[in-house]
């Protein structure tokens, strides 16, 4: 009987060891927060690694609207009357991203050049090229044959026309003012999270403490001239974060609790870029198919950023009213008083028009619009179908003789002398600054091999009818192709200034030039007040030099989504 009990009693314990030990593999080996690749704890009040570990998803930052990736047939599938032949469809797929609800306003760009004015006043010698050379060109409404001196003293600045797109902006200028967005936006994002001092922004603003995203990132004691009394720290007595975690987004922060910490990337305040949209993107957001699958990505493509084959509307109490801005005929940029016209002349104030599926507004008509890519005639799908950018120049952080990241100052700040004489500001103090990567990040890649591959798989040498096998492979004194290895023959002008400040104009006058593209030149998408309907379609494409700037050119935001492609409830897991 002893016997049989003490076997009993085993085959017990045994029982129960093999229940708990099935009970505990169930559950994760750590504890209290412990990584689960070492145990040790996150976000420790003692110190430790800091990060968001209750990161929930992106803040969706100001004037923007979220669009979902997916797959579409980006390119026209109909007629070319044209003859351009530079839309031919192809599949694509691009990832989620935010775009700007209407394109970007006179107030908006207007607040951008008060700024400037304010951190750098013109009337210095050193700040003098800084606020003419961001401010949109309004002799851009001049006609030899009209009358438009009323838009070319009013538009930009009377209040009149605050909320219509703001015109007369270069692609080079679209971009910086993207830039300075991206840097206004994170700086009141953690002046609201206390990482800054309250109202910094507007009260000791300067040309040597200007808040840069990423030199805060880089080296956060060192940003806003070093000014600790201006970047804060997370510590003792210092920058609690408000009750009930982060407001954008309702993150966590990490390490509120810890002492000595910055914002970081692992924080998840900071958010990604304000840019450009690239002509994917744009065409994508565009064409909307999201709200009808009936012409989605695989069976086609919609005429128009709203269903249907007219311009006008179809629903009962709008019936007749058109849905964009554009020139309907010859002389006819609003059609006869008081019957049925699209209500502008020119431009109109922004949502004036109904927006598509995707909540964007005015994708058609009103102004055309800059996106990020450097034209070609042809998308090479073939080379890539995710995401697909043609103009990227890879740059990386300028590190000093201390090994420390260099920041622009007064003296080290670059200026571009543009193609008509304007001077425009290359970067400001307080930003990073940036060189063409070397062959210490391309060696031994396959992805990338070059700083600049705007001109991948079409300036090379195999690709131009001058090629010769067997000659020699190397470019001009500058790393450029000679003209007989070149693509395209477009001109080669030189405008610089010389050290008076007077221009110094070199034209290319060679009769053997058959074409404008070059890697100078970017897209634009969209019809604009002064197209014809054939040019509503979102899978239309013109190109225009990129310092250059029209009446009928304006330009919206985008910015990349970081996460989940959706947010979307969990599927069951079985």
């Amino acid at each position: 009987m002893k016997v049989n009990k003490v076997i009993a009693v085993k085959l017990l314990l045994s029982l129960v060891m093999i229940i708990g030990f099935a009970s505990c593999s169930k559950k994760s080996s750590t504890k209290g927060g412990g990584s689960r690749a070492t145990g040790w704890k996150i976000n420790d009040k003692k110190g430790g690694f800091q990060y968001a570990s209750k990161f929930k998803k992106q803040a969706t930052g100001p004037g923007l609207v979220f669009v979902e990736g997916g797959t579409f047939t980006m390119g026209k599938v109909q007629d070319d009357v044209m003859h351009d032949w530079n839309n031919t469809p192809n599949q694509q797929h691009v990832m989620s991203f935010y775009m700007d609800e209407t394109e970007v306003t006179n107030l908006m760009y207007m607040e951008y050049l008060n700024w400037l004015k304010t951190v750098f006043p013109p009337d210095q010698d050193n700040y003098k090229n800084i606020y003419e050379g961001a401010s949109p060109d309004t002799l851009v409404w001049r006609n030899r044959l009209g009358y438009n001196e009323t838009m070319t003293e009013n538009y930009l600045r009377h209040p009149a026309y605050a909320e219509y797109p703001v015109v007369g902006v270069n692609w080079i200028q679209a971009t910086e003012f993207a830039k300075w967005r991206t840097d206004r936006v994170n700086e009141k994002i953690l002046e609201e999270q206390r990482y800054l001092k309250k109202d910094a922004k507007v009260t000791d603003v300067s040309a040597d403490k200007i808040f840069s995203t990423e030199a805060y990132l880089a080296s956060p004691s060192t940003a806003m001239g070093g000014d600790e009394k201006l970047v804060l720290k997370k510590g003792k007595g210092r920058g609690t974060a408000p009750k009930g975690g982060n407001k954008p987004g309702a993150n966590n922060t990490a390490g509120n609790s810890a002492k000595n910490v910055y914002a970081q990337r692992t924080s998840g305040l900071i958010l990604p870029e304000y840019r450009l949209p690239t002509e994917a993107e744009w065409e994508y957001a565009a064409a909307a198919d999201v709200g009808q699958r009936e012409y989605n990505a695989y069976k086609g493509q919609k005429k128009y950023p709203w269903s249907g084959s007219y311009t006008r509307s179809g629903k009962r109490q709008v019936r007749g009213d058109q849905l964009a801005n554009f020139k309907q005929g010859k002389g006819d940029y609003g059609g006869i008083a008081g019957w049925s016209d699209d209500g502008a002349d020119i431009t109109n104030k922004v949502k004036s028009y109904p927006p598509n599926d995707f909540g964007l507004y005015d994708m058609a008509g009103n102004v055309a619009e800059w996106v990020a890519d450097v034209y070609r005639p042809i998308v090479d799908d073939e080379a890539n179908d995710f995401n697909y950018y043609r103009g990227n120049v890879y740059m990386k952080d300028k590190i000093g003789e201390d090994g420390k990241v260099e920041l622009v100052t007064q003296e080290t700040q670059k200026f571009d002398t543009l193609s008509n004489g304007k001077i425009i500001s290359r970067n400001f103090p307080g930003q990073i600054a940036q060189v063409p990567v070397d062959d210490k990040e391309t060696y031994l890649r396959q992805n990338f091999d070059k700083s600049d591959n705007r001109n991948y798989r079409d300036g090379d040498k195999q690709s131009t009818r001058y090629f010769k096998f067997g000659g020699s492979e190397e470019g001009d004194e500058k790393g450029k192709l000679k003209d007989d290895q070149r693509m395209y023959d477009s001109p080669k002008h030189n405008v610089s200034t010389d050290s008076l400040g007077n221009m110094v104009r070199k034209y290319d006058h060679s009769n053997k030039r058959t074409t404008l593209v070059n890697d100078d030149v970017r897209v634009y998408k969209g019809g604009s007040w002064r197209d014809r309907a054939y040019w509503l379609d979102p899978a239309q494409r013109r190109y225009f030099p990129q310092d250059m700037a029209t009446d009928f050119i304006g330009f919206r935001c985008a910015m990349s989504r970081v996460g989940p492609k959706a947010d979307k409830k969990k599927r069951a897991r079985n």
